[in-house]
């Protein structure tokens, strides 16, 4: 039988440490379990060729299809620190903005090295996610490499929508739940991703995502709509065009509606580049993105 006495020992024991854990950091001094959180983070450990320093990765880490035979710890947002610590990782590497906040305060404060990766929507950001990534797994010819490469390709394709005189009014619709039109303002992926293509967000005055009233989604006038295709709950054509309000603008005459892979169009990673020039050819002809 164990001992009350020694029970309490263990548990206090265990406190000490997670109070003086490790915190946040830069690097990993043992890459050799590493658990991955947001599906770019996942992505560029690929792109780095380090995915054999993978032990675990959040549910939105399903590029490349490789990923999703690894353990699946939960959602980005909505981590348990018992699910992410049960893998025994040696480290973690997670984007910003993943939570709760109370469980990744808990992961930052166990002994286990906690990377935490800004999230910036744009060129830039994309190439400090790289770097900051590679460089907490140790890999700093391979990410200096891809940093390169993905710094010229976005610099190609943002030069082919630089010159767009006439930008073309987007309005990227997260959901349609009741009617409603949940949309995108700025501070979005959705936004970064409108204005790389060339285009111009249809909606502006807040930031995050917002319901729409009738009469806002009137007086954006979009030219286009951009949604996520999903393997579930996508929302069809005929819910978008036949919304009364959206039927009263510029969509409702030359029915545009893109459709992207959420993780492909609003991952901001490796592949961000070829999203661009795919969004920019569906808003403005292929002629654009060649």
């Amino acid at each position: 039988m164990i001992k009350p006495n020694f029970v309490v020992a263990l548990l206090l024991g265990f406190a000490l440490t997670a109070s003086a854990g490790a915190e946040e950091t830069t690097s990993l001094n043992d890459t050799s379990r590493v658990v991955a959180i947001g599906g770019s983070i996942t992505e560029i450990v690929y792109a780095l060729g380090a995915q054999n320093k993978l032990v675990a990765r959040d549910s939105t880490s399903v590029y490349p299809e490789a990923a999703s035979q690894l353990p699946d710890v939960g959602y980005v947002r909505q981590l348990s620190p018992e699910g992410v610590l049960s893998v025994n990782p040696s480290g973690i590497i997670a984007i910003e903005g993943s939570g709760p906040k109370e469980a990744v305060d808990v992961l930052k404060k166990a002994s286990i090295p906690y990377v935490e990766v800004p999230e910036t929507f744009d060129h830039k950001g994309i190439i400090d996610k790289i770097r900051i990534v590679g460089n907490a797994l140790g890999e700093k010819e391979k990410t200096e490499a891809l940093s390169r490469q993905v710094d010229a390709d976005l610099s190609a394709a943002e030069a082919l929508t630089s010159n767009i005189k006439e930008r073309r009014r987007v309005l990227f619709v997260l959901s349609m739940q009741g009617g409603k039109i949940l949309a995108a303002g700025s501070g979005t992926a959705a936004q970064g991703m409108i204005d790389l293509a060339g285009a111009t967000n249809a909606v502006e005055g807040f930031s995050g995502y917002k319901q729409l009233t009738d009469e806002a989604v009137i007086k954006a006038k979009p030219d286009a709509v951009l949604v996520m295709e999903r393997a579930r709950a996508s929302i069809a054509d005929e819910q978008i065009l036949g919304h009364p309000a959206i039927a009263s603008t510029p969509v409702g005459q030359n029915k545009t509606i893109v459709r992207m892979d959420g993780s492909y169009l609003l991952g901001f990673g490796p592949r961000t580049a070829s999203a661009i020039r795919e969004l920019a050819a569906a808003l403005y002809g292929p002629a654009v993105a060649n």
